[in-house]
């Protein structure tokens, strides 16, 4: 794109203006510190010219939004035509308190559901579990069955409203029990919108709410996505993520790279069943961070939509352009938020949801100032609402696409995290792919060694984060944090007992039974696990019952 005469000349230019206009300015003012990086430890130049980008290949490199490869974005007219899903993270206490929070929000102009279930869900334990013992509700909402989920959704058309659900080991069972739910609306499969979270292998990477081994969890994704495509055709069955690798202290480049390690693992699992990579590719979607660094976050979205783009057409051999195409949503950064002077995490978070708009999200959440105390209130939950709002509606950021394409510093980290990103393929490739790599420790190694340079710079001051160690205050603080029904617990343990002791005991136990004999042999799982459910087996049933087919999972003792 760039004469190599004229880049000559520019060098000459440059080398004249930093031995005179540059050097004459230095003397007298000196630049505020020796080194600036990115957050991720990565050196910025002072200044970035076509120099830093010798070989640029518009058509090559950007194209046009909706087109291969999508650097620009994966629809024509991007937020102009239609504005990202504003799809806020809620879920506390009991299905009733969350279901309360739901219809407050979307009340307040939210455009999709978004389920955070509390740990015991998560692990796959009933509330009354003896292991979920004091996590009943404190991170999220408690579903142990069907009964749950009917009140959590309850008075929500869930024809007419997408919703995303963060769960990861038993995402089976708990989709299945928004489908049944859905089922008692009059709400057939197909209508259906919305996404699972349910990426394992970022578990085994990274946030560790893990249940089975790697081989059966893995059986569990893929006959869902066989499921989803056939039979809840809207749905994405699986929201590959790179938010919690980051989370856990992961670079930039390494919550790309890994995320989409991970997301070509599923595909290879997906062809090895059997399935066309056009009917499931489409319904593929991402997760990833937004984290402080507002360039560098930039060009990780448009890097990872290149790479995606290439490799599904390239290397998966996939021939609809729909299947290339990257669909991610994008929360900010909760590792960021500080518990000191916690008023300024609004700031934060408007920076990280700018540069999420701006890279071309096609969801975000937008997390509440007092997350690093607490659960959001609901005054805390307005405002991170009201922040998308403002960026959508008067700040022009969804006025034009990629506004940022074709910025000399822009385009030159989109070519580095790329660049980065294929490194770490290649070094996982020689792993013997995902799953060794995980067994070998390979990609906790890496979080952890970039976490511990992260904490390591803050604490000696080369990193500098306002009210931690820059503009500390010793202040208490003064906003109000969300308060939970005390009594929510006692109402959910007997909740449960009137389920077991009201239900049909001998079609739930005939269920339960089917599915023991679907784990044993390789029938797709999703349609036991949906009997099961529609019987009113509880979460914790269900999942022992695959436990004793597949076993625990502990992880290897290198750690």
């Amino acid at each position: 794109m760039y004469d190599r005469q004229k880049l000559d000349q520019l060098r000459q230019s440059l080398d004249q203006w930093e031995a005179t206009s540059l050097k004459k300015t230095l003397s007298a003012l000196p630049e505020r510190q020796e080194a600036f990086i990115t957050t991720s430890s990565e050196p910025v130049n002072r200044l970035y010219t076509p120099l830093d980008l010798p070989d640029f290949d518009y058509g090559e490199a950007l194209g046009l939004p909706g087109e291969y490869p999508y650097t620009r974005g994966v629809h024509p007219t991007m937020h102009r035509g239609r504005l990202w899903t504003m799809r806020m993270f809620a879920g506390f206490g009991t299905a009733e308190e969350t279901n309360g929070r739901f219809k407050y929000l979307l009340d307040q102009g939210q455009t999709g559901l978004s389920v955070a279930f509390d740990l015991a869900t998560l692990m796959g334990y009933d509330s009354d579990a003896p292991e979920a013992l004091g996590e009943f509700g404190k991170c999220g909402v408690a579903v142990s069955s069907l009964k749950d989920m009917e009140i959590l959704l309850e008075g929500i058309p869930l024809d007419k409203v997408s919703t995303s659900m963060t769960i990861n080991s038993p995402a089976a069972v708990t989709w299945a029990m928004y489908i049944a739910a859905a089922e008692k609306q009059g709400v057939r499969p197909d209508q259906l919108r919305g996404t699972i979270q349910n990426d394992i292998l970022k578990e085994y990477i990274a946030q560790k709410e893990y249940i089975f081994p790697p081989e059966p969890s893995m059986r569990l994704v893929v006959d869902t996505i066989e499921f989803g495509s056939t039979t809840v055709p809207q749905w994405n069955t699986i929201s590959i993520s790179g938010y919690h690798i980051r989370e856990a202290g992961a670079t930039a480049a390494q919550e790309l790279a890994f995320t989409l390690s991970d997301g070509m693992e599923y595909v290879r699992w997906a062809v090895r069943r059997g399935l066309k990579i056009d009917e499931f590719a489409p319904r593929l979607s991402f997760f990833f961070n937004a984290h402080n660094d507002f360039f560098e976050e930039i060009a990780k979205y448009r890097a990872a939509r290149r790479i995606w783009a290439r490799e599904m057409r390239e290397t998966f051999k996939a021939q609809e352009p729909r299947s290339w195409l990257m669909r991610f949503h994008t929360q900010t950064a909760g590792c960021s938020l500080t518990a000191q002077q916690p008023e300024i995490n609004v700031v934060r978070v408007a920076i990280q949801a700018l540069a999420a708009a701006l890279g071309g999200t096609q969801s975000l959440h937008t997390n509440s100032r007092d997350e690093a105390l607490a659960l959001p209130s609901e005054q805390a939950a307005t405002i991170a609402l009201r922040t998308q709002q403002i960026i959508a509606e008067e700040s022009g950021a969804a006025n034009t696409i990629d506004p940022l394409g074709g910025s000399f510093f822009v385009e030159a980290q989109t070519n580095r995290i790329e660049a980065e990103a294929y490194g770490y393929f290649r070094r996982i490739e020689d792993l013997g792919g995902a799953l060794p790599a995980i067994e070998k420790g390979f990609f906790q190694s890496e979080i952890s060694n970039a976490a511990y340079r992260y904490q390591r710079e803050i604490d000696q001051g080369l990193r500098r984060i306002v009210g931690v160690n820059a503009y500390a205050e010793d202040q208490p603080f003064t906003i109000p944090l969300l308060e939970m029904d005390p009594q929510g617990y006692k109402r959910q343990v007997s909740r449960l007992e009137e389920l077991r002791a009201g239900r049909d005991n001998g079609r739930c136990g005939q269920a339960l039974d089917r599915l023991r004999i679907a784990c044993q042999g390789t029938e797709n799982t999703m349609p036991f696990i949906l009997d099961a459910v529609r019987a009113y087996a509880t979460l914790g049933e269900i999942i022992a019952v695959m436990k004793g087919v597949f076993g625990r999972y502990e992880e290897p003792t290198w750690i």
